[in-house]
């Protein structure tokens, strides 16, 4: 457990952590919207009090959210010192402008939603509402354009003299595709995680017999928003394969556990066993054609493997090394414009060379050993990423089936009659979750060996610090999330079993 691996753990542990709480913001801001301006059109009291008793609980996993965000993005002065310093000026942009999203927008708004009922008029505290939901959809925005950067760094470029990526189009790191395709992606997953939870406190309550017409209304919401956003998952999750076969060949690939490049249209792996060391699948059940149709949206265009993949980069390696060189004797003045015109013929593949690092302290005198070794870790860890994604389809393909039958039931008005499924709803609370968290497993564990994809390895990113610095925060981190997690489940299952009808007596 050197420095490396334990500020990985930290920063995964903080950030898987925080995302708990992330998806629910999301989706719950978005169906309180959805109640009050039912409320505002309709007039009827109930879904005001649909409105207030949900926000409640968005009012706490919201306080936990941020507590548990700032934490985590203190982590880039801490523990990644190296990597603040070296993408600083491009990726401290999208999360400064971040900050100013959720302190000024998102916080002004939530103030607004929960002291403004009796001081706004309806239409004024409505248009607060929504500008709340947008708000939280515009911070993970500028989050998710920080993290597509990492994953594909567009409109940057690395800096002679300053030795630090620069942005040179800013507008191409805003509109990069990969950032794009992974907010539409996140931010649909945390309106399935909304739906959820509204679903199966709502099932709670049917089954327990209490605030049946909240409860129906309720599940109603949850069954139809939930459904769209089930269905938007799947097609914006197709569009974020067809970004990685473009941008991350060799994530793409790691996720297919695909080894040797297939024959146009490459088929797709329900099932098996990958072996990382021998570069084989055991027991392999595949469908032919699907991934060739998913990732390059055509059936004459070929899905590279990885065996395939590490013989580009070990030419990309190469090229790297004659980069640094070239690198090195400008830094050291020695360099004429024939060693520049070199470096930027080779600059691409800098980061290649500095693979070499882990191995050599002189990535020019690199042994073709070094090389193969660094080659190698290019790929990342294959059973991890197969199990990851296989698992979160398969919840999102059930979520779509739940949403949907609760949406047929409801439409028939038998929801009430079928307890089976308010059971099936309740206990299926979890899974959401489980799926988003393993979303950003495969999104992270892809990328490796890379911080930032192609540009900085994660293992030069670190700060200058012990092990045991590492393990002193590590430990402060988890004792404290862990006193959070039990007090954010305490006051959601406290305010849960008041209920709307208790709630507005207990104020009283």
């Amino acid at each position: 457990m050197d420095v490396v691996t334990l500020s990985r753990l930290q920063f995964a542990l903080t950030a898987l952590y925080h995302f708990l709480f992330v998806p629910l913001t999301l989706g719950l801001s978005f169906i309180l919207a959805i109640m009050e301006s039912v409320w505002v059109m309709t007039g009827r009291t109930i879904w005001r009090d649909m409105t207030k008793f949900w926000g409640t609980l968005f009012g706490i996993n919201f306080a936990m959210g941020v507590a548990t965000g700032l934490t985590m993005e203190f982590q880039f002065g801490t523990n990644w010192a190296y990597y603040a310093h070296y993408v600083g000026d491009v990726f401290g942009a999208p999360l400064a402008i971040e900050g100013l999203m959720a302190f000024f927008l998102e916080a002004t708004f939530v103030g607004l939603f929960f002291f403004g009922w009796n001081r706004l008029s309806r239409l004024q505290h409505l248009i607060c509402t929504w500008l709340l939901a947008l708000g939280t959809s515009m911070s993970a925005l500028w989050i998710l354009i920080a993290n597509g950067w990492m994953q594909n760094p567009v409109g940057s470029q690395f800096n002679v003299d300053t030795m630090r990526m620069e942005v040179t189009n800013f507008a191409d790191v805003i509109f990069n595709p990969v950032a794009q395709a992974k907010f539409v992606h996140t931010v649909s997953a945390g309106y399935v995680a909304g739906s959820m939870f509204v679903l199966a406190i709502s099932a709670w309550f049917l089954l327990k017999g209490r605030h049946s017409e909240l409860a129906k209304r309720s599940m109603t919401v949850a069954l139809s928003f939930g459904l769209a956003s089930a269905l938007s998952v799947v097609v914006l999750g197709d569009e974020s394969g067809y970004t990685a076969s473009q941008n991350q060949k060799m994530k793409l690939a790691a996720i297919e556990a695909m080894w040797h490049t297939e024959k146009a249209p490459a088929s797709f792996t329900i099932f098996g066993i990958p072996d990382q060391e021998e570069q084989i699948t055991h027991f392999q059940v595949t469908i032919p054609w699907v991934l060739g149709l998913i990732a390059t949206r055509s059936i004459d265009e070929e899905v590279p493997g990885i065996v395939d993949l590490e013989r580009k980069n070990d030419d990309r390696v190469v090229s790297g090394i004659v980069a640094y060189k070239a690198l090195d004797q400008l830094r050291h003045g020695h360099g004429s414009p024939a060693v520049l015109d070199q470096f930027k013929a080779h600059q691409n593949d800098l980061g290649y060379a500095l693979l070499l690092k882990r191995y050599t302290p002189d990535v020019t005198k690199a042994t073709l050993g070094d090389i193969k070794r660094a080659v190698r870790d290019t790929v990342p860890n294959v059973p991890t990423l197969f199990w990851s994604f296989r698992v979160m389809v398969g919840i999102g393909l059930y979520l779509i089936a739940l949403f949907g039958y609760g949406f047929y039931l409801a439409s028939r008005r038998q929801l009430t009659k079928q307890r089976w499924f308010l059971k099936l709803a309740l206990v299926s609370l979890p899974l959401p979750w489980v799926a988003i968290e393993l979303g950003w497993v495969v999104a992270e564990t892809g990328r490796q060996p890379w911080s930032i994809d192609g540009v900085l390895p994660t293992f030069l990113s670190v700060s200058s610090v012990t092990t045991g610095q590492v393990w002193t925060s590590l430990i402060g981190f988890v004792v404290f999330y862990t006193t959070l997690l039990v007090v954010d489940v305490f006051l959601m299952l406290k305010y849960i079993q008041l209920g709307p009808v208790d709630l507005k007596e207990t104020a009283a």
